[in-house]
Formats: C-alpha cells, structure tokens, sequence
C-alpha cells in the first residue's frame, strides 16, 4: 500500500494538501529539514518528491536556486503557483532527469516511504549529488509515535476496510530505524546519520482532521459522505485526549531526519 503510483491525487485533493495538510503537518518540517541539509546561499538544490512545495520554497528563500521534481502533476500545478521562481519538474524519483553531481544538496520530505523503489530513488540522489554535496531525507517514524494516526487507522479498519487502515499506516512503514539505516546503506549511501526529532500536528477540531485526511488522500476512494458520519462518531471520544483549551486537536508525531554527505 505505500506505492507512490497509490498517491496520483485529484487537483482538488492537490489543493487541500497545501491549504490543509502543509499548515497542519507539514510546514513545520521544512525549516528542520533544510538546516539538517545545511543549504546556504548559493546552493543548487533538488527537492525530490516535492508535493506542493512548501520544502522547496524554504530551500529558494536561503538560495534562490532550486529544482522541485514530483510526479504527481495536480501537485506541480499548485506548487508552480505559490512560488513561480522555482524550477518545478515532472519526473520519477527512481530515474531522475539530470546529469551525475549536478546539485549540491538533495533533500526529501515525507516521500520516500511511497516510492515502489526506495533503494533505486535513493542511488539517484545519491548519483545527482556532487562531490561535497549533502542529502538530507525526512521520514515518519514509527506509527506508535503518531497515536492519533494509530487511532484513526484502527476505526477506519473496522468501519471501512482494511485497505483504508493499510493506506492511514503507509506513512509509517520506514519507522524502523535499524531498518532505516539499512536502507540508506544498501543504496550505497554510507555513513548516513539518522536524527529521530519529535513534532507535532494541529487541526481545528477533531472533525477537521478526519476531514483532510480522508478528502485530501486516496481515501477518499474508500470512504464516501456517507460513511463520514460514523466515522467521525467513533473518532471523536477515542480522539478527544488531544483536544487542548482552545478546542484545537494537537497530537504528537515524530519523523527521521537521515543525513549523509557525498
């Protein structure tokens, strides 16, 4: 279920990433991920796997020379358009367009753990690396560290499918770091450092984040408006732990920076 192929979204889908999942999820990453890669003035990066961009557009505000590659189109289209001085390619992790050692730094947020070839993606970076160069590549650690995810991947099991629980798991599958580290190794990537840093997520209100994960995903294939209901029923007081004063709902979760330098 953590086939990259999985996760060709709508255009609608592409839009709620970046309004919902990148202010919620993902923006706090990026600032973490490009001080981990150390990316300075100057720096010709490639941001593989970029979704929407948010990652991208911390690496162009330190260097102004940035590469956003993904292969999703719906995903393009938005990222071209919240920042048009960013070179935004289509094309596959496994096979990237550009020659041996053309970049300085390589980073990846949260993408690798969808990649088919997650060895092969990883050689390419490696390859598109020049000498000097730095990789940095963010993963989700492992599901236990993310209980509401844990939580929200047990109901939709029961109420839905076993297929909704397998795709609300995928994005934990690196989680391993032993397994992590083997990885990196056997893509020929030696010494890579792996930095386990804890985070966390906010959404409005439990139903909001039932929402965004279900319409901003393939699950949306799975779980129609007529099953939200229940959904969200069985989900709020199991979810209601992380509901602070404020009525936001504010749950941890914890990624894997891996680090290595060419």
């Amino acid at each position: 279920m953590a086939e990259r192929e999985q996760w060709q979204v709508s255009a609608v889908a592409a839009e709620i990433y970046e309004s919902c999942f990148v202010p919620a999820i993902f923006g706090a990453w990026a600032s973490p991920v490009a001080d981990a890669a150390g990316i300075k003035e100057g720096d010709a990066v490639l941001d593989v796997a970029c979704g929407t961009g948010v990652l991208a557009r911390e690496a162009f505000r330190r260097t102004g020379r940035v590469v956003g590659l993904d292969l999703n189109e719906g995903m393009l289209a938005v990222a071209a358009r919240t920042e048009p001085g960013i070179d935004w390619r289509a094309g596959d992790a496994t096979a990237l367009p550009f020659d041996d050692a053309a970049f300085d730094v390589v980073v990846s947020q949260f993408a690798l753990m969808y990649f088919p070839d997650r060895a092969g993606a990883l050689r390419e970076m490696w390859r598109v690396l020049a000498p000097g160069g730095r990789l940095a590549v963010a993963v989700w650690a492992a599901i236990d560290r993310a209980p509401g995810f844990r939580i929200l991947a047990d109901i939709a099991g029961r109420l839905s499918s076993p297929k909704a629980a397998d795709l609300l798991a995928a994005p934990f599958v690196l989680g391993d770091q032993g397994e992590l580290a083997d990885l990196f190794a056997g893509s020929g990537i030696p010494d890579a450092g792996i930095d386990l840093r804890e985070g966390s997520i906010r959404f409005s209100s439990i139903q909001e984040f039932i929402r965004v994960e279900v319409k901003g995903s393939p699950l949306a294939g799975l779980i129609g408006d007529e099953e939200m209901p229940a959904l969200i029923a069985e989900a709020e007081p199991a979810l209601a732990q992380f509901v602070v004063p404020s009525g936001e709902v504010v749950m941890p979760i914890a990624a894997h920076i891996v680090t290595a330098g060419r």
